[in-house]
């Protein structure tokens, strides 16, 4: 019987905008960047953020509820006295966490991918910008910036009618992107293998070696080490025309983040862990033909894994709606 779960994410989704503007802004006060006194307003806060005034407002009003600012005389707010009992214990129970700065469009992009790419196991959907924008309170801008991210790691393309999709996971399109990659990556594989010290090899065999007698391997490291062998180890080969010829059917790396998780218990083993040591340990010795030979088996098998791992996904997910994914 379908199990009618909706795909939500609750665990790993991003915080919301208008939370990490405001962690942002309690750093700056706590820090000093901000003093007593000092004024804020939506404007400003949407500004420095690029974000809209809706997410800007509820920061503010977080920030009032926490006893960080109080409502200005006029319009806006101003910094209120951190140096009173009340907020010295909040601001000292807050971790004081160095925020990097990101673009708006790298805040909300690894929720929008997992959400699209869990749903290529069902169909085909067309994704609304303007929607987009709406949905997370953001701009038109911030979500092209999005969606041509997407583009980069060959989640989505334009239809004829230059509207944006991404194409579901059928056996068809699953058959064309790994023969692509069993032809391309060795290739990239021979160029990248002589610009690595022999050490780095090394490193990669102990990682594979950690997974291989660890008695569970979470998603996020399984994640990890496909990273390391088909994205960064291949970024070496100096080709950047291959590069970007190799990236576009790794779309799959990108589905494989959402399936490992979904499919944790269909494997005994995770298989293509072995599989990953064989070419590392062909590299490792020099017999780079080898290697490549190990990489194109590795991808030829991997093809009809994959299959299962999205079929299994297909008949056990119900998503949630999203007003920006029309189901084609």
């Amino acid at each position: 019987m379908r199990n009618r779960c909706q795909v939500m994410h609750t665990n790993n989704r991003v915080p919301k905008l208008y939370r990490q503007a405001y962690d942002v802004l309690v750093r700056d006060i706590r820090t000093g960047a901000y003093q007593r006194g000092m004024r804020l307003s939506e404007t400003q806060i949407a500004e420095r953020f690029s974000i809209s005034r809706a997410p800007a407002r509820q920061a503010l009003q977080e920030l009032e509820r926490d006893g960080l600012v109080r409502k200005a005389q006029g319009r806006g707010y101003e910094i209120s006295d951190c140096d009173r009992l009340g907020n010295s214990q909040l601001l000292a129970q807050l971790p004081l966490a160095e925020v990097e700065p990101r673009s708006s469009w790298e805040l909300i992009y690894p929720e929008v991918e997992l959400e699209i790419v869990s749903r290529t196991a069902l169909a085909s959907w067309r994704i609304n910008e303007a929607i987009l924008a709406r949905h997370y309170g953001v701009s038109r801008t911030v979500a092209r910036d999005v969606v041509a991210r997407l583009q980069e790691r060959g989640i989505v393309r334009k239809d004829q009618s230059a509207r944006w999709y991404a194409q579901a996971l059928t056996r068809d399109h699953i058959e064309e992107l790994y023969e692509l990659r069993w032809v391309l990556e060795p290739l990239a594989l021979q160029k990248a293998a002589q610009r690595v010290p022999s050490e780095h090899f090394t490193l990669l065999r102990r990682h594979l070696e950690e997974a291989l007698d660890a008695p569970q391997v979470p998603s996020e490291t399984l994640d990890r080490l496909e990273q390391e062998l088909h994205v960064d180890l291949l970024s070496h080969c100096g080709n950047q025309a291959l590069l970007r010829a190799v990236s576009l059917p790794q779309a799959l790396l990108v589905a494989h983040h959402f399936l490992y998780r979904q499919t944790s218990d269909m494997f005994a083993s995770e298989p293509f862990l072995p599989e990953h040591l064989t070419i590392i340990l062909n590299l490792e010795q020099g017999k780079l033909a080898m290697a490549c030979d190990a990489l194109v088996h590795h991808l030829q098998v991997s093809r009809q894994r994959a299959m299962l791992r999205i079929e299994a996904v297909a008949n056990s997910i119900t998503p949630a709606a999203l007003p920006y994914l029309e189901q084609l």
